[in-house]
């Protein structure tokens, strides 16, 4: 499989070439798995440009103090999410315009011969499903969706982002670095004027359809994604240091 764009090396850790014998054990490990169950984290996305948390040097915990937002904090703080929104507001653009690296055509490929019984990714970037990927979970959601968390109406991100742009005709604020979630550092005086809309269908609080930090997966989704994982016949695991 053949990537569409060039590898960003940005926030690709340092390491050693493939060595060819592990690479041999790889093949043998694959092509010897019939229902082959796979798990990503955000270091299969660190070559499409997005940074992962833990990398050491590179990753947002080593470059920044900052952390990602507390799933309480938003829920109880419009403050929070003012800021949250406003940072999400200018790092979007950026942030959806991130494409599949060739590790993610792989995988999707590999599902497409049959060899791929299903793929399990801790990101909330996409990239899997612009990859072509459909035999998948999304653990932790995915940032392309929003939902109420009143009345559960969902939209597309990039619709929000236009109900945005409507409220805020002239506000402007430039962005310094990017999160692995799409968030990106502003200052509190960037963020004070900046207008969040709420929900269309009821008026309530609009949150991405992601798990934030502090929150919990759903366990129908937990339950699911341990069947699929009983069918298999071999587990591998791509960019993740699976401390989470």
């Amino acid at each position: 499989s053949v990537s569409r764009t060039s590898p960003n090396l940005t926030f690709v850790p340092a390491c050693l070439p493939p060595d060819p014998v592990e690479v041999e054990e790889l093949q043998h490990f694959v092509s010897n798995s019939k229902r082959l169950f796979v798990m990503t984290g955000a270091g299969i996305s660190t070559e499409s440009g997005i940074p992962d948390y833990r990398s050491e040097g590179i990753g947002l915990y080593a470059r920044t103090d900052r952390r990602p937002i507390q799933h309480a904090e938003f829920v109880r703080s419009a403050s929070a999410r003012q800021r949250y929104w406003a940072r999400n507001f200018v790092g979007w653009p950026q942030f959806s315009s991130h494409q599949p690296n060739k590790a993610h055509l792989v995988l999707s490929d590999w599902e497409k011969l049959g060899k791929l019984h299903w793929l399990v990714t801790q990101n909330v970037d996409a990239l899997h499903t612009k990859a072509g990927s459909q035999r998948m979970t999304e653990l932790h959601g995915c940032m392309h969706r929003v939902f109420c968390l009143a009345c559960g109406d969902q939209i597309l991100r990039s619709e929000l982002q236009e109900h945005f742009e409507a409220l805020n005709p002239t506000w402007k604020a430039e962005a310094f670095g990017v999160a692995p979630d799409g968030d990106v550092f502003l200052t509190d005086e960037q963020v004070c004027n900046f207008q969040v809309p709420a929900c269309s269908k009821c008026g309530g609080i609009l949150k991405p359809d992601v798990t934030f930090f502090g929150d919990t997966v759903s366990q129908e989704k937990v339950r699911f994604v341990h069947q699929c994982l009983a069918e298999s016949d071999s587990m591998l695991v791509v960019g993740s240091s699976m401390q989470v």
